[in-house]
């Protein structure tokens, strides 16, 4: 079968085409992204933007006519955090069918998190035990853990870093007191969380482009050595990695290995969400998980076929 995932998310829309088969490693045969950052696309008022919601139409309509053209047998169009969080969702998913004919279905934070939760778990295999999984997006920060396939705690919390870049960051560097100030707000916010269903877990992972530049930065293997090289990110690293890109401008950062253009400017508040989810977590290192939601739905999608 050959399933097309169009991810819009907070920061890309991604069209992944695999040839997948139950039972077998889903094989990318396509991927393209287009870079909106439709998490900094929100207005005073929580809604999308008209040029936001322009971007979005053209983005989903390009990759509707690639998957098109590639011959996919079903598309799974999904939006993550930053449609569903704008106060006029329904309309823009209502546009972006009637001009396109794409059906997008929104997630709930928890979904995806257990869709997350589920591509790790398979990567890793039985063999992690209980599992502990952390995914930083551009509009949210999603924690699950548990020792089945399903787990046992799936949240989503406010704490994505093209959010907090837009909400709370100003300055390029911002300032000390700025920074501190969004460490103590990611602390207070993660303070609310249960994590009492979370605790003695054998492997903790995290995943997301966030936690693979954060890695990265802190000495993982580049992306050259390909999927399977073994990548971790220890709290120590992070605290290093935190230290000094703290102030660097944005235009600095991008010339970090590891680090994109265009998501440059976030890395610091994903590094200030990462370190106070690991604080709040006790985690003394994470390892990094080439798949996510993508690959998640995916394994569902397949599951559900069968």
């Amino acid at each position: 079968m050959r399933l097309g995932v169009l991810d819009v998310g907070s920061n890309t829309v991604h069209l992944l085409v695999v040839d997948a088969y139950h039972g077998a490693h889903p094989w990318p045969a396509h991927s393209e992204k287009v870079v909106l950052r439709l998490a900094e696309q929100l207005g005073k008022d929580g809604a999308l933007t008209s040029a936001g919601e322009q971007a979005l139409i053209s983005a989903v309509k390009g990759a509707k006519g690639a998957a098109e053209r590639l011959g996919v047998d079903d598309l799974l169009a999904f939006a993550t955090s930053a449609v569903r969080d704008a106060t006029n969702s329904a309309k823009v998913l209502a546009r972006v069918r009637e001009v396109t004919g794409v059906d997008l279905r929104v997630l709930s934070g928890s979904d995806e998190a257990r869709l997350t939760f589920l591509a790790v778990r398979r990567w890793f295999g039985w063999s992690a035990g209980r599992l502990v999984v952390l995914d930083i997006g551009g509009g949210s920060l999603e924690i699950a853990g548990g020792i089945d396939e399903e787990p046992s705690l799936a949240v989503s919390l406010p704490l994505g870093a093209g959010r907090l870049t837009r909400d709370r960051l100003r300055g390029d560097p911002p300032s000390p007191a700025v920074v501190g100030a969004l460490r103590e707000y990611a602390t207070a916010q993660l303070a609310k969380l249960d994590i009492s269903r979370l605790e003695g877990w054998d492997k903790a992972a995290a995943t997301s482009k966030t936690f693979r530049s954060l890695a990265r930065l802190a000495g993982a293997a580049p992306s050259g050595r390909g999927l399977w090289a073994p990548r971790s990110l220890t709290r120590t690293g992070l605290r290093q990695v935190l230290g000094f890109i703290q102030r660097m401008p944005s235009s600095a950062i991008a010339e970090l290995d590891g680090v994109s253009q265009e998501r440059s400017h976030q890395v610091l508040a994903g590094a200030v969400v990462a370190l106070a989810a690991m604080e709040r977590l006790d985690l003394d290192s994470v390892d990094i998980c080439p798949w996510a939601l993508r690959e998640g739905l995916i394994l569902r999608e397949l599951d559900l076929t069968t």
